[in-house]
């Protein structure tokens, strides 16, 4: 009776849809108190909790790792390789793309540029802007880094709070990290959700602009006037920039870069991808362009082209040896393997999520309960964002958890879009104390922890809320 009671009760865990649904959440359970808790690296939790999910349910030992003659057909080789075959290349090239741009002094052109045109005035609008520019080909905290030294000068001159700048220059960067390519995220979901780029890029746009003007400059103009964060002396570094001598820093003497080649390189890859997603939808599929336009707008061929031109106005035209092009290559790659190997564990614990069934049974719940599956994906990456910190985990399990939800289903690729960006939006709502963007922020402007509590986690948490929100009315109307 004991066995017949127990074998019963595992039959109800991997067949019926509450056992599904309830072994589903005991992994994420899992996975969140293997990172929280035992600090685990973010991607072998994913993979732990992956396998014994897999193992919990019954999949097959051959299903789950392949055979000792052949893995090629494996949930581990399937969730790693499908994924990280559409976004390597993606993310290596973008990577290197905002390393060239970042050596050759580009980014301090187009705040000093930016800052003139705008004036002291609207200098916090100015930096805004140039987080949003810059923020499109470089990581979050390399935008930081870079342009950290001109928000002091600019805060220390005003005489007014260090917020009233820097907030708006880490809006811009949080937006365009969180909704656009080349970043590891919106790549991620184009492929687990199967969109096209161009569809991200515009829909990612259409809303983070919107939540970049509430969360970027509106919110920027009240909290900086009611928290004051003094530069400190030591903190001012680059007084140089601003005051017309060498905006390169430290390039070797060379000449500034000029401002079209910097747009020119950040906007080569946008338009020919673009150009690629126009072109399916307004040419006739037998229109002879098609095929060229297809080609260039490709995310690889499109930041490989970027990559070239940067590597040519960027480096050799200004002088770089290709030892001093190696080196910057090199460590521009170096943060990649730890980003992609989280995107490919979380694509396989994604993947043995939609082998176990449990993807099915959660599409049957919500379908008896009608909430909207636009609103489900924003729910648990919020969930997951603020539980364990890391935005890319929350994406990329998340994308793992709808993917077998948009299977059956006649979504078109702007309505998938959408879908995309409240994922993106909910995986940086509330940034806290276990997000190490949280810290950067806090430590590299002289804010408190108190503080950054009151305007950054405020900050992402009013970006995530506006960008759900534009998602949301946007998929009213497609």
């Amino acid at each position: 009776m004991r066995d017949g009671a127990v074998t019963g009760s595992i039959d109800w865990l991997q067949t019926s849809t509450p056992g599904l649904l309830l072994l589903c959440g005991a992994a994420i359970a899992l996975l969140l108190w293997l990172i929280i808790k035992v600090r685990l690296e973010p991607f072998i939790a994913l993979v732990v909790s992956g396998l014994l999910l897999a193992l919990a349910a019954g999949l097959p030992a051959t299903k789950i790792v392949g055979t000792a003659l052949s893995s090629s057909n494996s949930l581990i080789e399937n969730g790693f390789g499908g994924i990280l075959g559409h976004i390597a290349l993606i993310i290596g090239l973008g990577s290197l793309l905002g390393s060239l741009l970042e050596a050759s002094g580009g980014a301090e052109v187009l705040t000093r540029r930016l800052l003139g045109a705008f004036g002291e005035q609207r200098a916090g609008l100015a930096m805004g802007l140039a987080g949003l520019i810059f923020g499109v080909p470089v990581f979050f905290d390399i935008g930081i880094f870079v342009l950290a030294p001109l928000v002091y000068t600019v805060a220390r001159r005003s005489g007014r709070s260090m917020l009233l700048y820097a907030l708006p220059l880490l809006c811009g960067l949080s937006m365009t990290h969180a909704f656009l390519p080349p970043h590891p995220g919106p790549v991620a979901l184009a492929g687990l959700l199967g969109v096209d780029l161009g569809w991200i890029i515009l829909m990612g746009l259409a809303c983070g602009l919107p939540a970049f003007v509430v969360a970027g400059v509106l919110w920027p103009a009240w909290i900086g006037k009611r928290i004051m964060v003094e530069v400190p002396d030591d903190f001012v570094a680059a007084q140089e920039v601003l005051a017309g001598e060498d905006p390169a820093g430290g390039d070797g003497g060379r000449a500034p870069v000029s401002l079209g080649t910097v747009a020119l390189v950040i906007c080569t890859p946008l338009i020919l991808i673009l150009g690629a997603t126009f072109g399916t939808v307004f040419l006739d599929k037998d229109a002879a362009a098609l095929p060229y336009l297809t080609f260039l707008g490709n995310p690889a061929v499109a930041l490989t082209l970027a990559c070239l031109l940067a590597l040519r106005l960027l480096g050799t035209r200004r002088g770089m040896t290709k030892q001093q092009l190696g080196e910057l290559g090199a460590a521009a790659l170096r943060p990649v393997g730890m980003i992609l190997l989280v995107v490919g564990a979380g694509a396989f614990f994604g993947a043995v999520i939609s082998a176990t069934g449990a993807g099915k049974a959660l599409a049957a719940t919500l379908s008896s309960g009608g909430l909207p599956l636009i609103v489900l994906a924003y729910v648990i990456s919020c969930g997951l964002r603020i539980a364990q910190g890391s935005a890319t985990v929350a994406i990329v399990t998340t994308g793992g958890i709808i993917a077998p939800l948009l299977a059956d289903t006649s979504y078109s690729q702007p309505q998938l879009a959408l879908i995309a960006v409240a994922v993106a939006a909910g995986s940086i709502i509330a940034s806290h104390v276990n997000d190490g963007g949280f810290w950067i922020v806090s430590k590299y402007f002289n804010i408190s922890v108190k503080d950054t509590l009151k305007s950054w986690t405020l900050l992402e948490t009013i970006l995530s809320l506006a960008g759900f929100g534009m998602a949301v009315g946007l998929s009213l109307l497609i």
